[in-house]
């Protein structure tokens, strides 16, 4: 194998940029020319190739959205489009690709690899509803925007005794929502596995109201039914809750953004893997970038824990002091489980 292909299909994710760059620095380390499809499937059947090298993908790991840019297309799940984008990659001399989406780009991987393709499949979808994976690239920097913009929305709902009704993404997943909602301490988070009524939420905001709750905050998955629109509209129908209602639709705010420390290493780790080796301390850790061949250094005036040399000292002009094996990669706010779906839809909070 000489040459291979990326592309990212479906939504985007914060995240994605860092598996690309991820998957490019790899195929180098291993002697492979990488080659970029543009806008996803579409790309693939019109033959939108690029040439990818460590220059094109240099400081994109902390961008959000994707280089490649990504579309749908309708043409490739027919027989004629498929034989046509297949067709375009022997063309081009690409021999193996990885596909960078959720669950509809992994469906057309998979169809790659029934044709005898070969294809690695990478999750990267905000909504967490891929089989098999615990966490997907974009989930958590996703997670912690719909949790800025709880805390902001908090605020003004005190300040003026209001419930306020957040939706977010996920049709059919409500793993977002119950992660942003608990994390952000919401009164109540409606998911689409589980069905609630109206009369369930009138009555919890009413007797929230009354144990003197100066807020309610409702956290919605867009799939979910009774949806967003419809809870704030009976909210403000019926008048008894106690509360007036605000409707916030956060979109595709929560699409963008730069990645978290965890969306960036879950990108660049996705692809890494084959590269870790074994330190003094018996972790791994990836080899040196700049050749596969040679062992991982310590970070200059360092030494790893562990080693016979002992612990380096700074060099610094203002003062001399121990180092030890470096800082740790700072922890994002997510509170997102590893259980995959929410088990319940409906999460009441009384204080």
């Amino acid at each position: 194998m000489k040459r291979i292909g990326v592309l990212t299909s479906g939504g985007d994710a914060p995240g994605m940029n860092a598996c690309i760059r991820a998957v490019v620095r790899t195929g180098i380390a291993l002697g492979l020319e990488t080659m970029g499809v543009e806008k996803g499937y579409a790309g693939m059947c019109g033959a939108e190739f690029i040439k990818l090298t460590s220059r094109t993908v240099g400081g994109i790991a902390r961008w959000g959205g994707t280089i490649l840019q990504t579309a749908r297309c309708q043409q490739f799940m027919t027989p004629e489009g498929f034989q046509r984008a297949l067709g375009n990659l022997h063309t081009a001399g690409i021999e193996g690709l990885v596909v960078i989406g959720g669950d509809g780009s992994l469906r057309g991987a998979r169809e790659l690899h029934r044709a005898g393709f070969p294809v690695i499949g990478v999750p990267g979808s905000i909504d967490n509803d891929i089989c098999g994976t615990d966490m997907a690239i974009g989930v958590d920097t996703a997670t912690n925007t719909i949790l800025d913009a709880i805390d902001k929305i908090k605020d003004t709902a005190s300040a003026h005794a209001r419930a306020f009704v957040i939706e977010v993404m996920g049709r059919r997943s409500g793993y977002l929502a119950l992660a942003a909602g608990i994390g952000g301490g919401a009164e109540m988070i409606i998911v689409p596995e589980h069905q609630t009524t109206m009369d369930e939420i009138l009555t919890e905001m009413k007797e929230a109201r009354e144990r003197g709750k100066p807020h309610f905050i409702v956290v919605v998955a867009e799939g979910a039914l009774p949806n967003a629109t419809q809870i704030c509209d009976a909210v403000m129908a019926v008048g008894e809750a106690g509360f007036e209602a605000r409707l916030t639709v956060l979109g595709h705010v929560q699409r963008g953004g730069s990645p978290t420390a965890s969306a960036g290493f879950s990108g660049r780790g996705a692809t890494l893997s084959s590269r870790s080796t074994t330190t003094p301390t018996g972790s791994p850790r990836p080899t040196d970038r700049r050749s596969a061949s040679t062992s991982p250094r310590p970070p200059r005036g360092r030494s790893w824990p562990g080693s016979s040399s002992g612990p380096a000292t700074s060099t610094s002009r203002r003062a001399s002091r121990t180092i030890g094996p470096g800082p740790r990669a700072p922890r994002s706010r997510s509170t997102s489980t590893r259980s995959g779906s929410p088990r319940t839809c409906t999460t009441s909070a009384r204080r």
